[in-house]
């Protein structure tokens, strides 16, 4: 299905019809860059801006606000605009701020906060398995997992994956149903591994 533009309320949310496969965007009219992810199963509220530094735009982000079923859209518009308002300002909403003895950690989540997918994806690919000499075979599993399987998250950050356990487990779920346990579980694998190398880098892409 095609992404739609309507007035976001609780009553419209029910009304929208589920995807036979994938997702689509229902984008709010009144709140420039809050929207629901509609999947198969799950409805999330989300919300996209650009994320400047140093006054640039680095990068557009999207981070999720919650599930449809559990958060009102009343409530979930006015952490949009909270969100929205932190990443004006260049702060990714989520990101971790555990004091000064998590520093380390505050970093690196801050270096992934605005790498997505699909741009870890490519660094993983060149910087470590390309340049380790994996075969062709093992390169096209893990391509297969991320362009295929994990196709609708290319353009998430990783942050928002790794702040949305939720999220992970019911796709793992999806994945053992439509594909079996074997395949989701490498799948994981893969997701899990291009993620520590983001964050063993800690470098902006």
């Amino acid at each position: 299905m095609t992404d739609i533009r309507i007035a976001l309320s609780d009553k419209a949310i029910a009304q929208l019809p589920s995807p036979e496969d994938g997702w689509y965007l229902a984008r709010d009219t009144e709140l420039k860059g809050f929207f629901v992810v509609v999947g198969k199963r799950k409805r999330t509220f989300t919300v996209q801006g650009d994320l400047r530094q140093r006054g640039k735009r680095a990068s557009s982000i999207r981070v999720s606000i919650g599930d449809a079923s559990e958060l009102t859209t009343r409530a979930a518009r006015s952490l949009a605009k909270e969100y929205l308002a932190q990443i004006s300002k260049g702060k990714h909403p989520k990101a971790r701020q555990d004091g000064n003895a998590e520093q380390g950690n505050t970093n690196r989540d801050e270096a992934v906060a605005s790498v997505t997918l699909k741009q870890a994806w490519q660094r993983y690919l060149e910087a470590h398995m390309i340049r380790k000499g994996r075969s062709k075979k093992t390169i096209s599993g893990y391509r297969d997992h991320v362009e295929r399987l994990f196709s609708e998250w290319l353009d998430t950050p990783l942050l928002d994956l790794a702040n949305d356990p939720g999220r992970v487990a019911e796709k793992h779920d999806e994945l053992s149903k439509e594909n079996g346990p074997y395949m989701a579980n490498g799948s994981m694998r893969t997701l899990r591994a291009i993620y520590n190398h983001a964050r063993k880098t800690n470098r902006s892409l």
